[in-house]
């Protein structure tokens, strides 16, 4: 997927509670864990240390590496720590909505880290500030964090009161909360976001994805379950506690498809083989002649390979990326957007030149980038190009976390797949199905939400979704 037209990653999340003694450095651990996740999320970052009940935070716009330096984590003291990288899917990227959020109130202090969207995050927010409450951020998750409080206020301890929250909150998410005393991991009931637990030597870590983990050297134990809220206590023994809400499990699929990183293993299922999954998927429903299989750097190269594997067409690197430019890259102007593309990958002109192409790329969005880079392969010299694509048609907006635009902006609403071909340029185009992206994540535990593509939500949504709804309320 092309950077100026690709989706955006939801958050990551990542907790560390450690032994007296252990000689680890929770900062600096979940500074390492936060690099893991950076795919994630670009936009802004933070860390939370608690150090004998009290809790310090430091978090602001920009990558892990341009927020935190050797200089500020040596300062950051503590036994636990939670982190947050953050793509905005619920308020504008401003450091007021960067993570994690830390507050005090009346029985301690608080900071919490959320991946994902709540549904009814404008209702919840209506009734706090009738309740006096004053918001200083756009985001969803100060909504959460206030819900929290208040559910706090009446039960007798933490845990009990992010289970009772989980009874009041609707959507998807993933939770770090650290207390004053106790660390937590909660996920919510249809365990829409992911989120996982291993160990370093004696201490307890959470990520959303497994990769995190790996970085650390720590070993992956176990995913967390829908619903579960794991409680790490002062003395590092682990339990956990269930929401009251039950649902059924849909896990969002596009975590396989395209947010989570190649090197994680989802709730059972590796997404490296998920993704060659799809590509042979593909090669089945949507075969073609052709010299050569080539997929867009990053995502879409799997499935290139599961495509090439299945069909017997030679995979071949046809497309090289420019690492330098990260996924921040500012955009030059309306006039500008194929220099843009071409400054972030171009083509192998010794490798396509004279050969029918098989392009794989993981989807299509509004469709203009990868009409670009059709045109950018066609310029390279290849005779045909034949897009493949491995998710089906982005229909419907997403309402839990995944920043697709409204409707009317992409490019397969209210069109046909032929339609789509003769924007794009493509000598022929295929869409995996349903279907098959149902099957894509073998071993998977639980089952799989494809509302962007099929409009059938796990839950009751809202007739539109809004990316701002807060803004107008805050005085910038």
């Amino acid at each position: 997927m092309g950077f100026e037209d690709q989706l955006k990653e939801e958050c990551g999340v990542f907790g560390i509670w450690t032994p007296e003694g252990s000689g680890l450095s929770p900062a600096h651990e979940t500074y390492a864990g936060l690099f893991a996740l950076q795919h994630r999320g670009q936009e802004s970052c933070g860390i939370a240390v608690n150090s004998r009940g009290v809790i310090r935070c430091h978090r602001d716009l920009g990558l892990v590496g341009e927020v935190f330096d050797q200089k500020r984590l040596d300062a950051m003291h503590g036994s636990m720590a939670i982190g947050h990288v953050r793509y905005s899917t619920t308020g504008e990227a401003r450091r007021e909505n960067a993570q994690p959020l830390a507050i005090t109130h009346v029985k301690g202090n608080l900071a919490l880290a959320h991946n994902g969207n709540l549904v009814n995050a404008p209702q919840l927010r209506r009734r706090l500030e009738l309740n006096g409450a004053i918001f200083r951020s756009s985001s969803d998750t100060e909504v959460l964090v206030y819900t929290l409080v208040q559910e706090r206020l009446k039960a007798r301890s933490i845990e009990e009161a992010v289970v009772n929250t989980m009874d009041l909150v609707q959507g998807a998410y993933s939770l770090c909360v650290m207390s004053a005393r106790k660390l937590i991991a909660a996920r919510d009931p249809r365990g829409m976001r992911p989120l996982c637990m291993g160990r370093l030597g004696q201490a307890v870590i959470f990520a959303s994805e497994s990769c995190a983990l790996d970085a650390l050297g720590a070993s992956f134990e176990r995913d967390i379950e829908p619903g579960e809220v794991v409680v790490v206590d002062p003395d590092g023994s682990v339990r956990s506690l269930f929401a009251k809400t039950k649902a059924g499990s849909a896990l969002c699929v596009f975590e396989y498809i395209y947010f989570a990183r190649p090197d994680s293993v989802l709730d059972g299922a590796s997404v490296e083989l998920a993704r060659q999954e799809a590509g042979k998927y593909l090669s089945i429903e949507h075969p073609v002649g052709a010299d050569m299989v080539m997929g867009v750097p990053d995502s879409g190269i799997p499935a290139a390979i599961g495509y090439a594997r299945c069909s017997g067409i030679p995979y071949g690197v046809g497309l090289i990326k420019n690492r330098y430019i990260g996924r921040t890259f500012i955009q030059p102007g309306q006039d500008q957007r194929e220099r843009s593309v071409r400054l972030k990958l171009n083509a192998l002109r010794e490798a396509v030149r004279g050969k029918r192409i098989i392009l794989v790329d993981d989807s299509i969005v509004r469709g203009t980038t990868c009409a670009r880079l059709i045109k950018l392969v066609r310029d390279a010299g290849a005779t045909e190009v034949h897009m493949r694509v491995s998710a089906p048609p982005f229909r419907h907006p997403c309402f839990f976390g995944v920043d697709i635009p409204g409707e009317e902006e992409l490019l397969a609403h209210g069109r046909t797949v032929e339609e789509m071909r003769q924007i794009i340029g493509a000598d022929s185009l295929g869409f995996l199905s349903v279907d098959a992206a149902r099957k894509i994540a073998r071993g998977c535990r639980l089952g799989l939400c494809d509302a962007c593509f099929t409009g059938e939500y796990p839950m009751e949504v809202p007739r539109q979704a809004e990316k701002n709804i807060f803004e107008s309320e805050i005085d910038t």
